[in-house]
């Protein structure tokens, strides 16, 4: 694996990360740190390990029976499968999947769902921090007078952006996001990736995405990966300019994938 210097200071940090199901490997021997207040864009074909590395950094593998994990995977130094209980690291690192998921519920108790599981159900508190969460999410502008209809009946793009504002009213550390814009429209698209660009002044960001071309645009740092292993990761200006690895440089320019 090619690698640019370390840069800012790590949130994550991963080492020899080793994933199997049912024995067969899913990823192989990942090492790579991930910066604070930046984005990281992993782009790779099908089947190249990509869910499955963001699913080992909140844990949510721990859920597939088959699944065996070996390596380090290290949240602000701390070893995420020694020293964290998960439902608490899920609550630091919060996960937006490629199909919006929104509670069959109003949006505004969508967006407070998880402030109400931690105890909080004072009025004033939830308003304030439910339009919060809304405008960082690129969304209260919209539906700021449709806090009570039902969250089902807003668009694929708005449902997608209320299950960013349910993430982030719990003030997650890190976000990571699975295809989020898979099913969108461009204008979506587009709103998507603006909120990803000024969430990152507060979260670490980390964007798994089959579209090369957001991955270059919204990425600080891009990381390719191929058939579980990490084949390359750098500045996302130099991995979509001048890649290190022929297979990097093949599957960017679209001769392979």
């Amino acid at each position: 694996m090619v690698s640019d210097a370390r840069g800012p200071a790590v949130k994550i940090g991963v080492e020899s990360l080793t994933v199997s199901f049912s024995g067969k490997p899913s990823l192989r021997d990942v090492t790579l740190d991930i910066p604070s207040h930046e984005i990281l864009s992993i782009i790779g074909p099908a089947n190249s390990g990509k869910t499955t590395f963001l699913k080992t950094l909140n844990r949510l593998i721990d859920f597939i029976p088959t699944s065996r994990v070996t390596g380090r995977v290290l949240l602000d130094g701390r070893d995420v499968r020694e020293d964290d209980d998960p439902v608490s690291l899920r609550r630091q690192v919060g996960i937006i999947f490629a199909l919006p998921v929104p509670l069959p519920t109003t949006v505004f108790e969508n967006v407070v769902y998880g402030l109400r599981r931690q105890g909080k159900n004072g009025k004033k508190e939830l308003d304030a921090l439910a339009e919060k969460a809304l405008t960082d999410a690129y969304l209260w502008d919209e539906i700021k007078d449709r806090l009570d209809e039902q969250a089902m009946k807003l668009s694929g793009g708005q449902q997608q952006r209320l299950c960013i504002a349910r993430t982030l009213a719990v003030d997650p550390q890190v976000i990571l996001f699975d295809e989020p814009c898979s099913a969108l429209d461009p204008i979506s698209t587009a709103k998507i990736e603006e909120a990803m660009l000024k969430l990152k002044k507060n979260y670490t960001i980390v964007l798994v995405t089959n579209n090369t071309k957001q991955a270059a645009r919204v990425g600080d740092r891009t990381a390719f990966f191929l058939m579980g292993s990490l084949v390359e990761m750098g500045l996302t200006s130099r991995m979509f300019t001048s890649p290190r690895d022929k297979r990097t440089d093949d599957y960017i320019s679209g001769r392979f994938g």
